[in-house]
Order: structure tokens, then sequence, then C-alpha cells
């Protein structure tokens, strides 16, 4: 080996691991109060409280009502504050794969609303409609794939948890201790994704899936030109893409119909490789994941289009 190529291989390295202390601390500034006050709720009995409250939510698509914690975590800061959450819970929980699998899907679906429904609204999109659409449409999608896994007894076997906490009662010292080890996990689990991430550019296995992508999406109300700037928001997320939408915009480039066509393909299904990378290793499986939430996404936004199409022109409007 040359030393110019040690050289590219040291930069590129110190490059990825510079990119995995920042992604980690901005995990850190978010998951640490989550495991505290989850931690806090636990000590006072609150866990089981939200449970009893959340149970007829999470029992419609097939959860305990714990769950919910994780999915509302999820909603209100990120993917990673409720992988946080689930790892502090998931091991007193008798989970099989289906039901791991439905909850990533609904943490897919929506999650980071305070920050992603702000990009709409820069978009120019309304609050209240992308909200509903998020929200809802994980709780449809979430219960069509359960009562499927449960019709066709797929990924019914016991689910494979990489995140360990004791069934014995710790003392504090002892639950830091295994609550650091679990964060060292997630930020393996960050370098890892971040690698991946990075191959797939040099592969050339994003742009393949814009260029599959691109052709189809003019079927969902969107013109060409508008396409590509989609895709980057579903292959990417959510802040990729808006941040696109919002410059072209700005140039007076896509007309307010497009936009929110856009923007309700991208909220029902975006990040389709680093956020699927995450819930793959919180052990959700990719067919109910990734590609039934794909076809989920396509099909409501086609339904969404047309029954917008055969409003009046003020209803419709006003809707977008």
């Amino acid at each position: 080996m040359t030393q110019l190529q040690e050289n590219r291989i040291v930069a590129y390295l110190q490059s990825l691991g510079r990119d995995t202390i920042l992604t980690s601390w901005e995990l850190i500034k978010i998951t640490v109060p989550v495991i505290i006050i989850t931690k806090i709720l636990e000590e006072c009995g609150l866990i089981s409280t939200l449970s009893t409250l959340l149970s007829p939510l999470m029992n419609l698509i097939g959860l305990p009502g714990e769950l919910g914690l994780v999915w509302g975590t999820a909603m209100l800061t990120t993917l990673y504050g409720g992988l946080a959450v689930f790892a502090a819970l998931a091991p007193s929980l008798d989970l099989n794969i289906a039901q791991v699998t439905v909850l990533c899907s609904a943490m897919l679906i929506a999650h980071s609303l305070p920050i992603e429904l702000s990009i709409s609204k820069k978009s120019g999109v309304p609050l209240l409609p992308i909200l509903l659409l998020r929200v809802v449409g994980a709780l449809c999608y979430c219960f069509i794939l359960d009562r499927l896994c449960s019709a066709l007894g797929i990924w019914q076997q016991p689910a494979l948890l990489l995140f360990v906490v004791p069934a014995e009662k710790l003392s504090l010292g002892a639950w830091v201790l295994q609550q650091c080890l679990n964060i060292g996990l997630i930020i393996f689990i960050i370098f890892c994704i971040l690698l991946i991430m990075r191959v797939l550019r040099s592969v050339g296995v994003l742009g393949l899936l814009e260029r599959i992508l691109t052709p189809v999406l003019p079927l969902f109300g969107m013109s060409g030109k508008m396409a590509p700037v989609t895709v980057v928001g579903m292959v990417m997320g959510i802040s990729y893409g808006g941040a696109l939408i919002i410059r072209e915009i700005a140039a007076g480039k896509m007309s307010r119909a497009e936009v929110f066509n856009s923007m309700a393909m991208m909220g029902l299904c975006h990040g389709l490789v680093e956020d699927t990378l995450i819930m793959v290793a919180m052990g959700g499986r990719l067919g109910g994941i990734l590609w039934g939430r794909i076809l989920f996404s396509l099909v409501v936004t086609f339904i969404l289009v047309r029954l917008l199409k055969a409003l009046p022109e003020r209803v419709s409007t006003r809707a977008s």
C-alpha cells in the first residue's frame, strides 16, 4: 500500500469518525434526558398508568400499551429518542418480530414531528393535514400490517433484542452503567449506518433508487421537475427534500398543489435508507418497514391526489 493510499484511508476514517461524533452528540442531547425521564416515570409507577391510557390505541395495532411511550417519544423527538425508550422497556416485554416491525413502521411514518412539520410549514403546506396524514396513516398502515402478519402467521417468532436490561431490580449505579452500554451500542449503530450510507453513495445505489422512482412520481400529481426533489426527500429524508422544495418555491418553480402532493408522499415515506437502517438495527423486518411502507405511501398518495382533484377548487386549495 502506498503512502498516498494510507493517507486517503486515514482521512476517510477521520471524516467518518468526525461525522459519528457529531451525530452521536446530537443523539446524546436527546436520549439522555429521555432515558432519565423514562426512569423517573418507571420509579413513580407512571409507566403502567401511561400504558393503561395508551393501551386502546396501541392494542388497535397489536402492541402492548407500554410501547405507546416509545412511539410518543419518537414523534416528539427523533427515532433515536424512541430507540432509547425501547431499549429501556422492551426487555421486560414479550415481543415477537411482527410487533417490533409494526412499532418500527409507526415510528418511521410519524417521528420528529415538531421539526419535520416546521419544514412542511416553511414549504407552504398547512400543518394539520400533514399531521393527520402521518399519524392516521401510521395507524392505518400498522393496523393492516398487524392483521396481515397474524393472518399469514409470519414473523411470529420471539424478537431478538440487541438492547438488554436485566429483569432483576438494578441499583442506580448498575442502571447507569447499563444505559451507558446501551448508548454505546447506539453510537456503534450510528457509525455502521454512516459507513453503509457512504458505501451506498459510492457504488451508486442511492442514484439507482432515484432513477427508479423518478419516472413513477408524475402519476402522483407531480410533474417531472418535482420528481427529483421528492425522490431526494424519500431517499434521504424530509430535511433534504424540504430544503430543496423551499429553494425551488423561492424561485417560483413549483405549484402549491405539487408541493402538497410531494410533502404528503414524503411524510408517509422518507429516509428510505438511513431511517430504515436504524429500524433494522432495532429489529424490524424490511418487508414491513421498507417495501410495505413504500407501497402504502404510493397507494395513499395516489388516492389522495384524486380525491383532491374531485373536490371543488376552493376546498382543495384550502386543504393543500
